[in-house]
């Protein structure tokens, strides 16, 4: 790799590519799309074009990285990225960044490498930070309910860790609704506001609108999504058949089950009315989420520097008629 001197764009805030959103009722906006590790960014992936991307966003007004302690593969291998471009590039506009990460899925082996203990949730902080070069996260996130560790537990380690320095703020992801509600109320009570929440959203998952919105906007919580486009379902990645290096091709995550006949036939007729807006579908289902003024930030994971590109141009048009509107949702149905 050609070790060549990057200088961010001087007029990333002002070019008007991006957008800002408050996040609840904090001091905090978060660009209207953040660039996401989950996958693209692993070890098995292309370096350079990890590099490519994450130098282009920057400049695009992106300032928010999300991470977790496990995105790769393999595990930690993401962070590795983060933190060998970060070394290299971006260190001189830390400032400038909110970077996040998560714990509680799986990471090392044993009893203690999984879940949401308070030794899960210390350790892995602390091993994330080696790898990311950083000395705090901006966003530290119990990345789910584990159903078993008590919630004031992970919740005080939560605590513990903003109060520490180490964490400037704290999220929570994939939490029920009633759960959440318990270590909302605990973090409260510790004078530490949760930031954020973060959870699956796009035209096909719309659980949280029901089980979470209202209670978010109500504690005056943000909303970040992830998942927008289905992991490429909601694009016209499959609307000729299964890519060999797509994630259906490779096996990552989907499945010939998630591209099935009746989806497709959807996936058709919202590609449809993507075409009559002069959008991509992908942007066209990004768009449709950042419509929604419960949600603070869409997370994309883009492949190449051109799917980044195509991202951006979702928020050239997220207003949708009432007739869109109606016709999607009767698609959905």
């Amino acid at each position: 790799m050609v070790d060549d001197i990057y200088k961010a764009s001087e007029d990333r805030y002002t070019k008007g590519v991006m957008e800002y959103r408050r996040s609840g009722n904090s001091g905090i906006k978060l660009p209207l799309l953040s660039l996401g590790f989950w996958w693209n960014f692993g070890g098995v992936d292309s370096l350079e074009e990890s590099r490519a991307k994450m130098r282009y966003a920057f400049d695009q007004g992106v300032t928010c990285f999300d991470l977790a302690n496990n995105y790769g593969p393999p595990f930690g291998s993401a962070e590795e990225t983060f933190g060998y471009v970060y070394s290299r590039d971006l260190k001189p506009y830390r400032h400038e960044m909110i970077v996040t990460t998560k714990a509680g899925y799986n990471m090392w082996n044993g009893p203690y490498g999984v879940g949401s203990s308070r030794k899960m949730i210390i350790t892995s902080l602390e091993e994330s930070l080696k790898r990311m070069n950083l000395d705090y996260v901006d966003i530290y996130y119990s990345h789910r309910y584990d159903g078993e560790t008590p919630v004031e537990e992970t919740m005080q380690a939560l605590v513990d860790v903003v109060r520490q320095g180490k964490a400037l703020y704290v999220g929570l992801s994939n939490y029920p609704v009633d759960v959440l509600a318990k270590a909302v109320a605990y973090l409260k009570s510790e004078k530490v506001h949760p930031l954020i929440y973060q959870g699956k959203y796009n035209m096909m998952v719309r659980d949280v609108e029901v089980a979470h919105f209202d209670f978010l906007q109500k504690e005056g919580v943000g909303f970040t999504a992830f998942s927008p486009i289905a992991q490429g379902v909601l694009s016209d990645k499959y609307l000729k058949g299964v890519p060999a290096d797509s994630r259906v091709g490779r096996g990552r995550y989907l499945t010939n089950a998630n591209v099935t006949p009746d989806i497709l036939a959807k996936v058709s007729k919202l590609n449809d009315i993507a075409l009559q807006r002069g959008q991509s579908l992908a942007q066209m289902a990004m768009a449709w989420i950042l419509s929604h003024s419960e949600v603070t930030s869409v997370i994309i994971g883009p492949r190449t520097v051109d799917q980044l590109k195509d991202s951006l141009g979702c928020r050239s048009n997220t207003h949708f008629s009432d007739e869109e509107i109606a016709n999607i949702d009767s698609i959905l149905k």
